[in-house]
């Protein structure tokens, strides 16, 4: 069973539901993304993800007209497999048909490429046995659409779950993981920044998100990793 956080951007609510493996996930279309599918790789028993990247995966899927396998899509951020600021972080990613033709491949792309529900496609230069894209929804705090975006008390996405757990990792408890900014996430904040020597007001910015991703990406599972 797995929990699963999911995130409304036009609401701007996070919402909590209980799935099995291989269950669809929520918000999906039939069955052409299951649970075991997103997970991917990771061993985590919590995911996340939004109504707007499984809006974008339906709108593809429907338009491709077959199946489009997933080679991986979520990890948390102390699992690592990915860049330091990477959307699979949040939930958004798909990187997808490694098992597939080059053909298929190109045809997933110029699927992906022409619908523009996408945040981003990768050029298949890039990827050359995978097709990458992902639903980033929020300016990046380094400048461009790329990373992760400025965060304060008061934020709701899986951004904050990215921040909560990156702090949880490291030993700044939040004491919680629910994608929620209160005033104890902003506390480990400040712990973390006033001993990594950035400015401590709480904001998490590009210095930041920097610092937090340097330290958390890939460092395995800790004894203060919070599973809700």
């Amino acid at each position: 069973m797995a929990k699963i956080f999911v995130y409304d951007p036009s609401s701007n609510q996070m919402y909590t539901l209980y799935r099995e493996e291989n269950d669809p996930m929520p918000y999906s279309y039939n069955r052409t993304l299951l649970v075991r599918e997103f997970r991917g790789s990771s061993n985590s028993t919590v995911l996340w993800t939004t109504t707007t990247a499984m809006e974008a995966w339906n709108t593809t899927r429907r338009n491709y007209g077959s199946g489009i396998p997933v080679g991986y899509a979520f990890k948390r951020i102390w699992e690592g497999g990915h860049g330091l600021q990477s959307q699979h972080y949040a939930g958004v990613s798909f990187d997808v048909g490694q098992r597939l033709t080059q053909t298929q491949r190109n045809r997933i792309y110029n699927t992906a490429q022409s619908l523009g529900v996408w945040g981003y496609v990768e050029p298949l230069s890039m990827t050359p046995t995978w097709v990458h894209f992902d639903r980033r929804y929020a300016p990046g705090a380094c400048g461009g659409t790329a990373g992760f975006p400025t965060l304060r008390q008061g934020a709701v996405s899986t951004y904050v779950l990215i921040l909560q757990d990156a702090l949880n990792a490291l030993g700044y408890s939040t004491q919680m993981l629910d994608g929620k900014f209160g005033n104890l996430t902003r506390n480990a904040v400040l712990q973390f920044q006033r001993a990594n020597g950035l400015s401590a007001d709480g904001i998490v910015g590009c210095q930041t998100w920097r610092a937090l991703a340097n330290e958390a990406v890939g460092i395995g599972r800790t004894p203060t990793v919070i599973d809700p």
